[in-house]
């Protein structure tokens, strides 16, 4: 269980929370909000066949989507992870298809630049620029508290080695483990359900990034 010390502490650690995007996706974001891919394909309108394999499949690479009114968005790819990977490591009550439709209906966060980075210098990404949001850590977990999930690891990845997971690797903020988690780093992920339509205000700057370098700033508060 986090208390409202322990909880501080996070907060206090962890000033700023980062979301890596497709690049030249924040213009979308701030008029849309930060969407979840279950959120962004119900604005978007993606029906039947179409949505299941983006929500329901794995994505070997980004798929765009389109829509009359909201025009073209990307859907992001997810290389970390894979249906064999999602075999070894979930257990026998859930499918593959299972946790990536856990994962699609969630908007996530990284509580360290360390993460962020990791990510940003991965194989599959370190040759491209990404939109990196970084966000008040106080004033969203304020505001969505009630809908917010921390994860110990990254749900997202199987690669090199696929960590156990299950639902459960998923916590509100009041169940979760935290003491029974290394000092060093008391969660990994914050996710939060589905969408987060006044991202704008908890962005605190918008950068363009390829790996570890900001080539430009996009947004200042």
């Amino acid at each position: 269980m986090v208390t409202d010390d322990e909880l501080d502490e996070l907060r206090n650690k962890h000033p700023t929370l980062y979301h890596m995007a497709e690049l030249g996706s924040w213009p979308h974001i701030r008029e849309h909000g930060l969407r979840s891919t279950t959120a962004l394909l119900n604005l978007f309108e993606v029906p039947g066949d179409k949505r299941l394999q983006i929500e329901e499949r794995h994505r070997p690479g980004k798929v765009p989507i389109e829509h009359p009114k909201w025009g073209r968005a990307i859907v992001r790819d997810q290389i970390p992870m894979t249906d064999a990977g999602l075999l070894r490591c979930l257990p026998p009550n859930l499918s593959p298809a299972d946790w990536y439709k856990i994962l699609n209906a969630k908007v996530f966060f990284w509580l360290s630049r360390d993460r962020l980075l990791t990510m940003l210098k991965a194989g599959a990404y370190r040759h491209d620029a990404h939109d990196v949001l970084e966000v008040d850590t106080r004033a969203l977990v304020d505001a969505y508290r009630g809908s917010i999930w921390l994860s110990p690891m990254n749900s997202g990845c199987t690669k090199p080695y696929p960590h156990p997971r299950n639902k459960q690797t998923f916590s509100r903020i009041p169940d979760y483990p935290y003491t029974r988690r290394p000092r060093r780093e008391r969660a990994v992920e914050l996710a939060i359900d589905y969408a987060v339509p006044d991202i704008e205000k908890f962005v605190t700057r918008v950068v363009e990034m390829r790996r570890e370098e900001e080539t430009r700033t996009l947004y200042h508060a």
